[in-house]
């Protein structure tokens, strides 16, 4: 079975074609383009603004011009994250879906359900001819993973109805009234970099396998944090083994807890046994920290080619202890609605610049 055979057909029928259509964050061109065609070709009063948001209208079922007006809203964008190693390109490649278990999945990459099955219900409402309803109007809207641009740029005004739906819940029958928001911390530090010791040999540390997940929905579940994971070990072993880091690159979006990070480094070649039954006693530690939450956890130590410099202790030192010292996780839940997380944190990127 494939997702297009799926019940409501309306629903997933949208959602495959959105799944088709290339939409990350800040490259969303292509999908504003098949959206105002989408519309254009089902009769819809469409029009896209000058940010790119797509607004679509349906007039009334005959009789019921005076009901309240209502607005679908619902993002276009979707968060771009892929596994090590998949050849995926997020502004040229459609996600490819298969069913796991009863679930919809990607192979190998984000699926973009958030927020292609709010868009996919608002579609196919849209195009529904027995459903009764007053006016309509639907809110596409760009760019809501990494900044929200599309709904602060939307113009007061153009917006005739008069009530909002946001098509962007977490959880399936539950009606959200409210908001979060996020403060983003940005940490700069400029490396100076210097030529390897002599006597070392190199290593890639890897940490894959993780879950990640969204970091507003998925934060409470306990969840291992690559950055922290990769930097924790780091701090420990320039203290006991020596480590020089030549570059580190993990995480990427403000929104997603990180599942992958990767970084080159040195240590002593006197130091080389001990520090790889540290690497693999590490990895145990991780496993049995986040037993039963991250089952595919995994920490690599491999051989790799003598980076031509490393960057100096006081950056390295610093980076080490930001991150591995930043709180990840809930810091606080909600004490008006039980299991509900109030505040929370999370390391979410880091690489040199």
């Amino acid at each position: 079975m494939t997702i297009q055979e799926l019940q409501p057909s309306g629903i997933w029928k949208n959602f495959y074609s959105l799944t088709q259509i290339p939409r990350p964050s800040k490259k969303e061109a292509k999908v504003i383009a098949f959206m105002k065609q989408w519309g254009e070709d089902h009769g819809l009063e469409t029009m896209v603004d000058d940010c790119g948001n797509v607004i679509m209208r349906k007039p009334a079922t005959p009789g019921m011009e005076n009901r309240k007006g209502v607005i679908l809203q619902a993002h276009l964008d979707m968060v771009p994250q892929k596994n090590d190693g998949n050849p995926h390109d997020f502004e040229n490649d459609p996600i490819e879906t298969h069913i796991e278990d009863g679930w919809v999945k990607a192979n190998g990459t984000t699926l973009g359900a958030d927020d292609g099955l709010g868009a996919a219900a608002a579609m196919a409402v849209l195009e529904a001819t027995d459903v009764e309803h007053g006016p309509i109007e639907a809110l596409f809207t760009i760019d809501e993973e990494t900044g929200m641009t599309g709904a602060n740029l939307l113009k007061p005004g153009v917006l005739q109805g008069d009530i909002l739906l946001n098509m962007d819940s977490e959880t399936e029958g539950e009606l959200y009234v409210g908001c979060a928001g996020g403060i983003d911390n940005i940490g700069t530090w400029t490396p100076t970099y210097e030529a390897v010791p002599a006597g070392m040999v190199a290593y890639k540390l890897f940490v894959k396998g993780l879950k990640g997940g969204h970091s507003g929905m998925d934060i409470n579940l306990g969840r291992a944090n690559a950055n922290k994971v990769l930097n924790t070990m780091m701090l420990m072993a320039a203290e006991k083994y020596g480590l020089r880091m030549a570059c580190i690159d993990g995480g990427s979006l403000r929104n997603a807890i990180p599942r992958e990070a990767m970084a080159i480094v040195v240590v002593p070649e006197a130091k080389k046994a001990e520090f790889e039954a540290y690497a693999k006693e590490y990895e145990e530690i991780v496993k049995e920290e986040f037993e039963g939450i991250e089952p595919e956890a995994a920490v690599l130590c491999e051989p790799v080619e003598m980076p031509k410099q490393v960057i100096d202790l006081t950056t390295q030192d610093n980076l080490f202890c930001a991150i591995a010292r930043y709180p990840n996780g809930v810091i606080a839940m909600s004490n008006d609605f039980e299991g509900t997380t109030e505040t929370s944190s999370k390391a979410r990127s880091c690489a040199p610049r």
